[in-house]
């Protein structure tokens, strides 16, 4: 938090300001989040991939790649996307309604909009670091065919920040103790997380239902992922996943910006 004085702080001076305060607050806490953040997405890879996987035959639906390899990108994609709508949700609400620490914030010279900037700064470092711990890992299991792993990362970050952007605003206009939230897990997250082409091509879904897998943004990073590391993804379609994300992200922010105003200007 900044001490007033007055003047008008820099967009991204005051994102920094806030990240620092995260910090401040995750180094006593980050046990807690140890295991969201970076051992479920292992414990998956293992069961799946190393468990489950060894019954599962090199084939088509797999890209000829054994069952290890085809769902590693998609893991590390799938767990950014949790952990990002995670910290979009009850932590957004949170500073609204309980701790109220954004009222705190935007009383000194910092913006909602440089306090929105710096939420979305601090989601995309935490997703960074988790990301980047689970491509290490991974690589001793032999879950990576190339260098497209670093690539893996930085699309993993940003389907994250696509889908926390809406979130985001979908906290912001939340006044109750997030009861909707509930909903938001348990028919929008979890059947992403199952049904977007993370574990099988989105092929084996009926066609009257393949149009959900489309929508998802997780379905467009997966495709997005294995394409910087498998290959098998026209250039053209790569574009259009990122243009998908793209628009998602910047469709959320606004909204997502227009609703802190709301709430935090008097």
């Amino acid at each position: 938090m900044v001490a007033s004085s007055g003047q008008v702080v820099g967009s991204w001076r005051a994102a920094v300001l806030r990240v620092e305060g995260n910090l401040a607050w995750y180094r006593r806490y980050w046990k807690s989040n140890l295991y969201s953040s970076g051992l479920q997405p292992l414990l998956f890879l293992v069961a799946m991939g190393l468990g489950f996987g060894s019954q599962v035959k090199a084939g088509p639906a797999t890209g000829g790649l054994p069952y290890l390899q085809y769902i590693a990108p998609a893991l590390l994609v799938s767990a950014a996307m949790q952990n990002s709508v995670g910290e979009s949700t009850y932590p957004v609400l949170s500073g609204f309604k309980w701790q109220k620490d954004y009222l705190a914030v935007t009383a000194t010279p910092v913006t909602p909009g440089q306090l929105l900037g710096g939420h979305f700064l601090w989601v995309g470092l935490r997703l960074l670091v988790s990301s980047s711990v689970y491509a290490l890992i991974a690589l001793a299991f032999g879950a990576w065919l190339n260098a497209g792993a670093l690539a893996v990362v930085v699309v993993g970050v940003f389907t994250g920040i696509a889908c926390a952007a809406p979130v985001t605003a979908f906290a912001a206009t939340t006044f109750d103790e997030g009861v909707r939230f509930n909903a938001l897990f348990r028919f929008v997250v979890i059947p992403m997380s199952l049904f977007a082409g993370t574990f099988f091509p989105i092929e084996q879904i009926p066609l009257a239902l393949r149009w959900l897998a489309w929508i998802s943004p997780l379905w467009h990073g997966n495709q997005l992922a294995r394409g910087v590391t498998l290959g098998g993804v026209a250039p053209l379609a790569l574009v259009g996943h990122a243009a998908y994300l793209a628009a998602l992200l910047g469709t959320g922010a606004f909204f997502a910006r227009k609703y802190f105003y709301a709430r935090l200007v008097v």
